[in-house]
């Protein structure tokens, strides 16, 4: 006896139930440029076949279950359209990190406060770290001073999100960009 690979493979099922795949007795049906009723199935399938057009159920958990007579192609095609214009309108947060040692001098910090100050003009948040090693970190307030100092410095175009915080041997401070007027007046 031949044994089938995948037993439990599960047959990959359609978004939605369409046409004799609905199975309530009646329908609340949606029709462009009208208002919902609540019709039986096989009205609602005689319509549907009249204007050869598919019958979608779009909200099954409803009582009665939602259904709407359009042509289902073209219903994926404006779904997916719509969840990518979704997607497109979401916002991307990017963090780019800095790091220091509790003796970076004054060039040193200048090089680096200047690639904050471009990570904040393109819009990306700013994770400033100083990691100690060994025993620098007893100079515990010589990084707080120089993550202070960084924020001072940026004061123009950022906002300290979160203060300068030790967590192990490294401490960080996290720094946004401030928000632009065209931004806040939509």
């Amino acid at each position: 006896m031949h044994k089938p690979k995948r037993p439990f493979q599960q047959l990959k099922t359609e978004e939605h139930r369409i046409n004799g795949r609905i199975y309530a007795l009646e329908v609340r049906l949606v029709i462009d440029n009208a208002e919902s009723q609540i019709v039986s199935l096989k009205e609602a399938l005689k319509r549907a076949e009249d204007l050869e057009l598919d019958l979608i159920e779009v909200v099954p958990n409803a009582k009665p279950p939602v259904c709407r007579i359009a042509d289902y192609s073209k219903f994926l095609y404006d779904k997916k359209k719509r969840e990518k214009e979704q997607k497109a309108k979401q916002i991307k947060v990017v963090i780019k990190e800095i790091r220091f040692t509790s003796n970076t001098d004054d060039h040193d910090f200048d090089f680096k406060a200047k690639h904050a100050e471009e990570f904040i003009k393109e819009g990306s948040k700013v994770k400033a770290y100083v990691q100690f090693r060994g025993r620098a970190i007893m100079f515990k307030e010589r990084g707080e001073l120089l993550l202070l100092k960084l924020g001072e410095h940026l004061q123009e175009i950022a906002t300290i999100e979160q203060l300068p915080k030790l967590e192990g041997k490294r401490m960080f401070m996290m720094i946004n960009p401030k928000q632009s007027k065209k931004n806040l007046s939509h």
